[in-house]
Parts: structure tokens; C-alpha cells; sequence
């Protein structure tokens, strides 16, 4: 058992730095456009679960929803229920402010998510080749920096792969021996368990992401390869559990739970938005992005072995599944998911924005069939050679590790040689999009500033205004164009900074890698 253990303990060591390396550097990364109103909903989702407020007679479910009932009483709090808590509990302690907070918790759960894909890859792959392929996936600067940022897709992708892990393994004990009614009877309580694990998982996933359901397809699908027909009967529970889940943990859906699902069901499926996205140096519409536009990001937004190392790890598994016993059923529905997903958004064009953060999800089935390449190249090198499986894994993640180490805190801007690097998709694809510099830009601006100085924001100028010195007068270029002895601040979002050279010279630039993010400049004219 000792032994067994050792072999895992490549992982936990992993997991341990990281999180070490969370600890000094969550503070470092700013507040996107996205977080402010989805935390403010998170402060006030516990309304909904107040008995007192309840009984007080003017109850109104609308409170629960924060500063943007518009914007988030369609979305699951599901994390923010639970991510609330460690939030609060460590800001009354330590007084550190909730965003980085908040930052911290997305980052832990980001690595709850890489224990469950490594405990996923074990399917099929040995601890060395699992561990392989979690490392690649870790190391990827836009996965990193999405880990800290992004409190939405990074917990869903969590959820994901903790459900297909405990599906999957609830559907192989189901199916293990059922071959008389005496063994099933005497293993009910231990599959209750899972089955109500299983239910529960399925429940949250949904509540974050409404395409969670397809999830349970995927066991299904699992399911019916085993050719075991009561395994099926086995989902009823599971289904009626994840609704329950979903209906308590989602105040929306208290008064009207189909019209409401159905509602958001219909929302999420056309995601009508008149956000614009910079593609190739030209700006689209999020619903009218050329079909390219999500293989073109893949391939340049991931480090540059990661598709070579799939494409030889398909052949590998491949070439494994003909030699062996095994029918690799899970294997392949993940394959057919990934493929499924891609084809979706090829054919069916759905709007996309920010990248393709909303398709996080997508990527665990790459990494895992990287971990057959890994394998074999390690076989190749020799099977006890082990200080050589360690150099070779290490130069293929340092291009991962260097742009994580050039960017911080802004990784999740990352693109690869392909293009040139961040520097070269600058003003041809969107770098740092989420405005996360406005932090440095504004602390730094804070230290010089004069008193009673107007910094007027170009864009989202809530956030500025969040890490604003108190004699900083903030404004909205929307509403208030900058006067002479102002000052601007600029983002690169939309290529914006084409503006830039109105205003010169700048008195704050951040930049990274050859990048430039966001500027202030003073108007002096």
C-alpha cells in the first residue's frame, strides 16, 4: 500500500507547490469586468436562504441576486455558495481583500480540478503518464491564469471531471458482478453512496453551466456499453437527485422551476450579445465569428507541443486498443464528447466571446490522450531511465513555464510562437481582454497622482474606481470626455490602444512580453 501511495506522490507534490506559488502570488491579480457584479451576487445570494429576512414581510427574492438581477439571477450560485464561506471567514481573519480572496479560492478549486483529471487519466494511463499529462495541463499559462481569475469556467470544469470520474467508477461497480440478485442486495448501501454522490455532482455542474446535462449522457452512454440493462434503472435516482440539487441550490428556479430552466435553457442556447471580438485584426460580432475562429485559438493559445503530443497520442491509443482485452468504451465517449463539441461550434456557429473560456471544458480529453504520448516517448527513452523522463518532461513544459513566468499576472493572455508570442497577436487578437491591468495601472497611478486628480476610464471604469485612491476622482469617457490636465487610461481590449498616440507620452504603461495592456496618459491638449 506504501508503495502504491509513492507512486501518486508526484501529484501531491505538484498540487502542494502550486498551491505554495497561489499563496505569494494571488494578490498580485486584478479584477476583470466579469467579477464585481458576479461577487456582489454572491455577497447577496444568502438572502435567499434567510429565515429571518423570510418572516420579516417584505421579502424579495430579487435582493438575492446582487447589484445586476438582470445579469445574474439566470446563473447558478452554486460556487459562490459554497466559495462564500472560506471568502468571508478568511477576510474577517486576516482583513486581505475579498477579490484577491476570491482569487485564492478559484485557484484551489482550479486544483481540485487537476487531482480529479489526473485521477481520471489512471483509467487508462500509468501514475507516470498521468502525471505527465496533468503537469502539460497545469503548466498552460491560459489554464493557470484562467485558475485565478475566472470564478465561472475553471469550478465547472472542476465539477466535470469530478462527475465522469465518479460516474464512470459507479457504472464499473454496477456492472462488476451482477450477475445475481444476493450480490446486489449486499452492495446497496455502498452504491446509495455513489449514486447519490454521483446525483449531487450532476445537480451543482448543472447549476453552473446548463449544458451539465450532457454529462449524464456520457454515463449513459457508458452505461449501455456495458450491455447490462439494470444499470440503467440506476439512473432514475440519479436524475431525480440532481434536480433536487439544482432546484435548491438555484433561487431562480424556486417559483416556476420548468419555466424557468426552459428560459434559461433557451438563453444560454443563443447567448444574445453585442459584444465584438478582435479576430485576425478585424472585429466581428460575437454571433457572426468566422468558423475558424475556435480551431485558430486552440492551436495558438495552448504551448506548442500540446497538439503534437495529442496527435501522436491518439495513434498510440490507438494502436493500444487493437492489442489489448480491453474495451476502451469510456475512452472513446470521451474522444466523441470532444468531437461532439468542436463540430457543434463549427456547424452551429454559437456566439462566442472572450476567447473560448465558456469551452474550458472541452480540454481535459486532449490532455488525458496526451498522456498515451508521454508513455511512449518515456518507453522510447527506456523504461528504468527515469532522470531522462524527468529532462525530457521538463523541456517540454518550460515553454508553458516561461510564459507563466513573462506574463504573471496576466498568463491568461497567453499565445504561443505560432504568432509571435503575446507580443505578436497584439492588435490582431485580444490579449488582456478583461481589463485585469487596471490594478497595477491605477495602484501605480495612485502613488504620483496629485490630490483631487480626474482619472477618466475609457472602459469598465467600476473597476478602476475599486482600486482608486480616495482623492482619485474617477470618470466614464462615455459620459465625461477627458479635459486638459486630466488623465486617461486606455486598455487594449478591441485594439484600443490604436488610440494611444493622441496622447503622449505615457506617464503609467504596463506591459508584458513585449505587450502593452493598458496605459495612462495625462491630456495636455
Amino acid at each position: 500500500m506504501k508503495r502504491k501511495n509513492q507512486k501518486h506522490l508526484p501529484l501531491l507534490i505538484l498540487l502542494a507547490l502550486s498551491f505554495l506559488i497561489g499563496i505569494f502570488t494571488f494578490q498580485d491579480y486584478g479584477m476583470t469586468w466579469d467579477e464585481s457584479l458576479y461577487y456582489s451576487y454572491g455577497e447577496a445570494i444568502g438572502y435567499a436562504y434567510s429565515i429571518p429576512e423570510r418572516l420579516s414581510g417584505d421579502f424579495d427574492i430579487n435582493n438575492a441576486y446582487g447589484a445586476s438581477v438582470g445579469d445574474h439571477k439566470n446563473r447558478g450560485p452554486a460556487y459562490l455558495l459554497v466559495a462564500r464561506l472560506p471568502v468571508n471567514a478568511l477576510h474577517a481573519i486576516t482583513g486581505i481583500d475579498k477579490v484577491a480572496l476570491w482569487h485564492l479560492m478559484n485557484f484551489i478549486t482550479f486544483l481540485i480540478g487537476v487531482y480529479y483529471l489526473y485521477k481520471l487519466s489512471l483509467r487508462w494511463l500509468t501514475p507516470k503518464g498521468a502525471f505527465s499529462a496533468s503537469l502539460l495541463y497545469i503548466s498552460q499559462p491560459l489554464l493557470w491564469g484562467h485558475g485565478f481569475i475566472n470564478p465561472k469556467d475553471p469550478p465547472f470544469v472542476t465539477v466535470f471531471l469530478a462527475t465522469l470520474y465518479y460516474g464512470f467508477r459507479a457504472i464499473d461497480q454496477l456492472s462488476a458482478g451482477q450477475t445475481s440478485k444476493k450480490i446486489i442486495l449486499s452492495q446497496v448501501e455502498v452504491r446509495w453512496g455513489q449514486i447519490i454522490l454521483v446525483g449531487i455532482l450532476m445537480g451543482i455542474a448543472t447549476n453552473l453551466r446548463i449544458i451539465a446535462p450532457l454529462i449524464g449522457v456520457l454515463l449513459l452512454l457508458y452505461a449501455l456499453s456495458k450491455r447490462q440493462p439494470h444499470i440503467l434503472l440506476w439512473f432514475i435516482p440519479v436524475t431525480l437527485i440532481a434536480m433536487l440539487v439544482t432546484y435548491l441550490t438555484w433561487p431562480y428556479l424556486w417559483d416556476a422551476p420548468i419555466a424557468h430552466f426552459i428560459e434559461v435553457l433557451t438563453l444560454m442556447s443563443n447567448n444574445p450579445t453585442k459584444l465584438k471580438v478582435l479576430f485576425y485584426g478585424n472585429l466581428y460580432p460575437a454571433y457572426d465569428l468566422p468558423v475558424r475562429y475556435l480551431p485558430v485559438l486552440l492551436g495558438i493559445t495552448l504551448t506548442e507541443p500540446t497538439w503534437i503530443l495529442f496527435g501522436m497520442g491518439l495513434i498510440v491509443a490507438f494502436l493500444r486498443w487493437t492489442k489489448t482485452d480491453r474495451a476502451w468504451h469510456d475512452l472513446g465517449i470521451l474522444l466523441l464528447f470532444f468531437g461532439f463539441m468542436v463540430s457543434y461550434v463549427l456547424l452551429l456557429r454559437p456566439p462566442m466571446y472572450d476567447g473560448y473560456r465558456h469551452f474550458l471544458f472541452i480540454l481535459p480529453p486532449v490532455f488525458i490522450i496526451t498522456g498515451f504520448a508521454f508513455e511512449q516517448i518515456y518507453e522510447w527513452l527506456g523504461k528504468e531511465k527515469h532522470w531522462l523522463h524527468a529532462v525530457t518532461l521538463l523541456i517540454i513544459i518550460a515553454l508553458g513555464a516561461d510564459g507563466i513566468k513573462k506574463l504573471h499576472p496576466y498568463e491568461y493572455a497567453y499565445y504561443n510562437n505560432i504568432v509571435g508570442g503575446t507580443s505578436g497577436a497584439e492588435g490582431t487578437f485580444e490579449t488582456e481582454y478583461w481589463l485585469t491591468c487596471y490594478k497595477e495601472a491605477v495602484e501605480e497611478f495612485n502613488d504620483f497622482a496629485p490630490n483631487g486628480a480626474t482619472l477618466t476610464v475609457h472602459r469598465e471604469p467600476r473597476i478602476a474606481a475599486y482600486y482608486a485612491a480616495e482623492n482619485i476622482k474617477i470618470l466614464d469617457t462615455a459620459y465625461d470626455p477627458p479635459q486638459k490636465g486630466d488623465y486617461l487610461l486606455l486598455d487594449s481590449r478591441l485594439n484600443s490602444l490604436n488610440i494611444i498616440k493622441r496622447h503622449d507620452p505615457a506617464i503609467v504603461s504596463i506591459e508584458r512580453d513585449g505587450a502593452t495592456f493598458c496605459v495612462i496618459k495625462e491630456i495636455q491638449e
